[in-house]
């Protein structure tokens, strides 16, 4: 996940590097006179690091621009909390601040996504960010639920 401009700006540069290998790549394959199918099955792992990074791009363009999507899955809070500072256009450093404590402590949050942070710390960070999280919950009722059976075993007494 790209995090900082400093990120971007390199996975930009990546990207085309990846392109320009590619390229590069097809054209040798070529030349050994490979099949087209045998010259994509030998670029499967280079073409899919290049679509991951380009993703990954696209992505931070998107939340730089402001357009997060919804969550269907509160494990995902950390991307969301990310993805706001980079939409506030606030730096790692900007957001320590606001929150009082170290760079290093961002840093390392949205390194591991906020991965397993509390709800407390969560909503202070949406605080600190300017924003408030709206919630709706979808659950199924009993007809609509599958049903699972318990399966009964007799226990000796």
């Amino acid at each position: 996940m790209i995090r900082t401009g400093s990120e971007y700006q390199a996975a930009l540069r990546q990207i085309e590097q990846d392109r320009q290998t590619a390229a590069l790549q097809r054209e040798a394959l070529a030349d050994k006179n490979l099949t087209p199918e045998e010259i994509e099955r030998v670029m499967e792992p280079l073409i899919s690091f290049h679509l991951q990074r380009v993703e990954e791009a696209e992505w931070y363009e998107r939340v730089r621009a402001g357009n997060l999507s919804p969550i269907h899955d509160l494990s995902a809070i950390g991307q969301v909390l990310i993805g706001l500072r980079i939409a506030r256009n606030l730096t790692q450093k900007q957001l320590a601040a606001t929150l009082g404590v170290s760079e290093a402590v961002v840093s390392r949050d949205e390194k591991n996504e906020y991965h397993g942070v509390s709800m407390e710390r969560a909503q202070r960070i949406l605080e600190a960010l300017g924003a408030s999280p709206l919630l709706s919950v979808s659950y199924q009722t009993e007809t609509t639920a599958p049903k699972r059976r318990i399966k009964r075993e007799r226990v000796a007494v």
